[in-house]
């Protein structure tokens, strides 16, 4: 029964708060002055609506520093954002820098790929040819001492042989071949180019250049104009002796005549003009695997 009086008194205490803070919140509303302004003397009503008051400037004061807060992080995440995208720009720029370096040095790579490639093709090639030069080599010194050994019966003043730019040169002398004005072979020749000829026939991979000189003595006959006449017609009848009466393959043979522009010797003494009435039958290897190799080389 004594719990009914108190409890009427309590609700009305409740209903009053009620009551001041719903005044509180209608003339909050509607303030009378800005956050942070002192209440006016005669405005300042109670404690309860003076701590409000506080709190709701407290509460201003936490709202400005917390939008400076806000401006100042908005201001460096547009920083960070201007700093990202410049330095996405950068990267897009470095990144299509590598993309044409890398182009170039591929490029650059494959370059030094096919030339080291071409490179290789050339040492094989050089291979190759050293080899044939040498096989070439030895056919000539075995056929050089092959006609030594065949033609070892004649004089040194009638034939001679050297090896010259991997040829063998067989020098026969007016002595041993012509006489004076000439173009038949006389007997002892003959003799000579049957033994040669017998050794050209069992080298068949020989090639054969038959070149007449004369000395400088000038000639003019019914027959020949001038020397250089006469020297064709020398080194024709012995390219026509080898064929015809020994059998050598004229496909194998070259004539021709220098007359007296080539001499071995001078012309001012008998001795050097004795040397320079000469023919010379050249004998060299074919080049046919060189030219077939460098041929191919092109290709």
């Amino acid at each position: 029964m004594i719990k009914y009086p108190v409890m009427k008194v309590f609700n009305k205490s409740m209903l009053m708060g009620l009551m001041a803070v719903g005044m509180l919140a209608v003339s909050s509303c509607k303030p009378i002055y800005k956050c942070g302004d002192p209440i006016p003397e005669k405005k300042r009503g109670g404690k309860r609506l003076q701590a409000v008051v506080a709190e709701r400037d407290s509460l201003c004061t936490s709202l400005a520093d917390q939008q400076a807060v806000n401006e100042r992080l908005t201001a460096e995440n547009q920083n960070l954002q201007n700093k990202l995208s410049g330095q996405q720009n950068i990267n897009e720029s470095q990144s299509a820098q590598l993309s044409e370096k890398d182009r170039e040095l591929q490029s650059k790579l494959q370059d030094l790929q096919n030339k080291d490639k071409d490179l290789q093709e050339k040492e094989r090639m050089l291979r190759e040819m050293q080899a044939i030069i040498a096989r070439q080599d030895q056919l000539t010194k075995k056929l050089n001492q092959t006609l030594r050994d065949a033609l070892v019966g004649f004089n040194s003043d009638e034939l001679t042989m050297e090896i010259r730019d991997g040829k063998v040169y067989v020098s026969m002398s007016d002595k041993l071949l012509f006489k004076s004005g000439s173009n038949t072979v006389e007997p002892k020749g003959v003799d000579a180019l049957k033994v040669l000829a017998d050794v050209l026939n069992k080298n068949p991979d020989i090639q054969i250049l038959v070149e007449g000189h004369t000395d400088n003595v000038p000639i003019k006959t019914a027959v020949y104009k001038d020397n250089w006449d006469l020297s064709v017609a020398r080194a024709t009848s012995i390219t026509r002796m080898l064929n015809e009466k020994y059998g050598v393959a004229a496909t194998r043979m070259t004539a021709s005549g220098r007359g007296e522009y080539f001499p071995k010797a001078s012309n001012d003494t008998p001795e050097g003009k004795a040397k320079n009435r000469r023919t010379e039958i050249i004998l060299s290897p074919k080049l046919d695997e060189i030219m077939n190799l460098l041929n191919n080389s092109g290709k």
